[in-house]
C-alpha cells in the first residue's frame, strides 16, 4: 500500500509556471506507475500525465503535451509535474495516483491509490 501527498499548487497568472510534487510513502515506490489527473469545477476528472516505473517513458494528454513535464525521483519517493505556459483552462484540482499494474495509462479506474489533491488556479 502507498500513501500519496501532493503539494505545490497555488495561484498563478496565465503564462506562468508551477511545479507540483507528489510524495509517496513506503519502500516500493519504484514499482508503481504514477499518474496525474485533474478535475475542474463541474467537470469529470481527466487524465493529465503518467510516468513509467523507471521514469524513462512519459505520457501526456493532448491538452498539456509540450507544456507539462512529468518526472520522478525514485530515491526520494517523489513524482513531479512541471507545468509551464499555464492557461486559465488548466485551473483544477490536481491529483496524483499510483498503481503497480496499469493496463490503460489514462484510465482513472486503473489506479488504486490517490492523493488528496492540490488546487491550481490560473487567472487570465
Amino acid at each position: 500500500q502507498v500513501q500519496l501527498v501532493e503539494s505545490g499548487g497555488g495561484w498563478v497568472q496565465a503564462g506562468g509556471s508551477l511545479r507540483l510534487s507528489c510524495a509517496a510513502s513506503g519502500r516500493t515506490f519504484s514499482t508503481y506507475v504514477m499518474g496525474w489527473f485533474r478535475q475542474a469545477p463541474g467537470k469529470e476528472r481527466e487524465f493529465v500525465a503518467a510516468i513509467s516505473l523507471s521514469g524513462c517513458t512519459t505520457y501526456y494528454s493532448a491538452s498539456v503535451k509540450g507544456r507539462f513535464t512529468n518526472s520522478r525521483d525514485n530515491t526520494k519517493n517523489t513524482v513531479y509535474l512541471q507545468m509551464n505556459s499555464l492557461k486559465p483552462e488548466d485551473t483544477a484540482v490536481y491529483y496524483c495516483a499510483a498503481d503497480i499494474s496499469v493496463v490503460v495509462i489514462s484510465r482513472e479506474r486503473d489506479y488504486d491509490y490517490w492523493g488528496q489533491g492540490t488546487q491550481v488556479t490560473v487567472s487570465s
